[in-house]
């Protein structure tokens, strides 16, 4: 495969997040912690990523105890016109089994947005989304983590006012959740879905209807074991193959054509992936596939081990 052009993250077009307007295929961070190590060819990807047309990129403290924070905030204190959407709803974990723990209570929620305000050495995150733990793998909030959504949007929108966040958004959360909080002005929400796991396509069109930005996780499938992947469906890879393009790349040609309010943040850790991508966002789907694409079935997750 060749190169992309410059800018090529930008050929899908744009999409609103927030006050800003977006190329919409973005970066994912997460998967950077790869990198923790070796910060200057971390910070090399993404700059690779902003040069091929990347300005949007998603991060979260919890992602190496802000070790990811810092390399994404030098690059956006680098580039104008980047924009950084973080998290909130979790702190990090380390040494534990799992790498975060719930933080949902509000005075928790405020304090992470400090931490996250630190390690990227800005005084202002332009999109911060609330990590809720209501629906899909990983974290359950109980106990005294289990908080009135209203009560967490009310913190939200103080650091709002305050000029501390400016964009406010959604994860992992349910309909009824993303209903009660349209009257807050939400930008975005992020859930799990992808070609493979379309189980939010109620939310989804709600969003549609409310001009609020779709985000998926997980875009090309589940990373734990038991949710299926799109790299694993003979069907997909199948017309991946006709086409000439990646089952990865039809994948995400697939979510820039099914719903135009749809931003993406794939992750890697690797140049020749990004790359391969980013250049997903400059190709177009004949009509013929896109149908055969939109009919297809996705298999029943498995059991899920998390």
């Amino acid at each position: 495969m060749t190169s992309p052009t410059p800018l090529a993250a930008a050929r899908a077009g744009t999409y609103k997040l927030g006050e800003r307007s977006v190329a919409r295929m973005g970066y994912g961070a997460m998967q950077l912690r790869k990198l923790a190590s070796e910060p200057a060819k971390a910070t090399s990807l993404l700059e690779r990523a902003v040069a091929l047309g990347v300005d949007h990129f998603d991060t979260a403290q919890f992602y190496g105890d802000g070790a990811i924070n810092a390399l994404i905030g030098r690059v956006a204190r680098s580039n104008v016109g980047v924009t950084v959407a973080s998290k909130i709803g979790a702190d990090p974990n380390p040494g534990g089994k799992v790498p975060m723990r719930p933080a949902q209570r509000p005075e928790q929620l405020r304090a992470s947005v400090e931490d996250n305000l630190r390690s990227l050495g800005l005084d202002h995150i332009p999109v911060v989304n609330l990590r809720r733990l209501d629906v899909g793998p990983g974290l359950r909030a109980e106990g005294d983590q289990v908080v009135d959504v209203d009560d967490q949007l009310a913190a939200m929108i103080a650091l709002r006012s305050e000029g501390k966040i400016g964009a406010i958004g959604l994860s992992a959360v349910s309909l009824a959740t993303v209903q009660r909080a349209i009257p807050a002005r939400i930008a975005c929400v992020q859930n799990a879905y992808s070609l493979v796991n379309q189980e939010f396509e109620d939310v989804l069109a709600l969003c549609r209807r409310e001009n609020i930005a779709w985000v998926p996780f997980f875009p090309l499938g589940g990373a734990y074991p038991g949710m299926p992947k799109v790299v694993e469906q003979p069907e997909i890879v199948a017309i991946a193959g006709e086409l000439g393009v990646t089952p990865t790349q039809l994948g995400l040609i697939w979510l820039l054509a099914h719903a135009p309010n749809i931003l993406l943040i794939p992750g890697t850790a690797d140049r020749g992936h990004l790359e391969e991508n980013i250049a997903a966002a400059a190709m177009d789907l004949p009509p013929d596939v896109l149908a055969k694409l939109d009919a297809f079935d996705p298999p029943p997750p498995g059991d899920i081990a998390v």
